[in-house]
């Protein structure tokens, strides 16, 4: 006698459900099996608490109308709802937005007093920022010319993002939500260019000379 082949595993946790989906079979034996294993591994939860039920899809894409049936399948099962999905798969539109926020946009140009320049990922501006002119970015920030206006790196709340200008003399620095007065110094050699980050034991922004980078932020070098 053929074993039936298993497409739903149940686990159970402290939280509740989990619910393994086999990525190979179809999506109509899917929810048969669904229904199928709730139904036999279920029962009603006596003070009427609704059960958390986690599905995890493997390397299997479900679109909206998929999880909605399946949501409302599990619903239909007394004191069962779905609390989170996992899958292995992205969509098209978050793949895009994981590219936007990893790229380094380059901008040759001036930033002039009044003037906001915002980038999604990392910012590379060949230029000067004025006094009351202001970049920001999601990522890094890396000026080739004279910093005197603000910078705002990690504006999304990554604290690991950096700011290095050829030469730093800004209104303000800011990475994060952590914010810097301007610099005690001036650096008159014109020659040693400078970076700002999070000393996380500190919790504020210091300065170290560019050399200290690749020591501070390894995964900048992406050779």
């Amino acid at each position: 006698m053929v074993e039936k082949q298993q497409y739903v595993t149940i686990k159970g946790t402290k939280e509740g459900f989990t619910l393994i989906l086999d990525d190979r079979c179809s999506y109509d034996d899917l929810l048969y099996e669904i229904e199928e294993k709730l139904s036999v591994n279920t029962r009603e939860s006596k003070d009427n608490r609704l059960v958390p039920v986690f599905l995890e899809t493997g390397n299997r894409y479900l679109n909206q109308e998929q999880i909605d049936k399946i949501s409302e399948l599990v619903r239909k099962k007394k004191n069962l709802s779905v609390e989170d999905i996992h899958s292995n798969v992205i969509t098209k539109v978050e793949a895009e937005e994981m590219h936007k926020k990893n790229r380094i946009v380059s901008v040759a140009k001036m930033i002039r007093s009044g003037q906001v320049l915002s980038i999604t990922g990392d910012l590379l501006l060949i230029g000067d920022i004025n006094p009351g002119a202001k970049v920001e970015a999601t990522g890094n920030i890396f000026i080739m010319g004279v910093l005197r206006g603000i910078a705002h790196a990690g504006i999304d709340g990554n604290i690991d993002a950096v700011i290095a200008a050829s030469r730093m003399e800004p209104s303000q620095l800011r990475i994060s939500d952590i914010v810097t007065r301007p610099p005690d110094h001036t650096n008159d050699s014109g020659h040693d260019m400078e970076c700002a980050y999070i000393d996380k034991e500190k919790n504020q922004i210091v300065l170290e000379k560019i050399q200290a980078l690749p020591w501070l932020r390894s995964e900048l070098t992406r050779l």
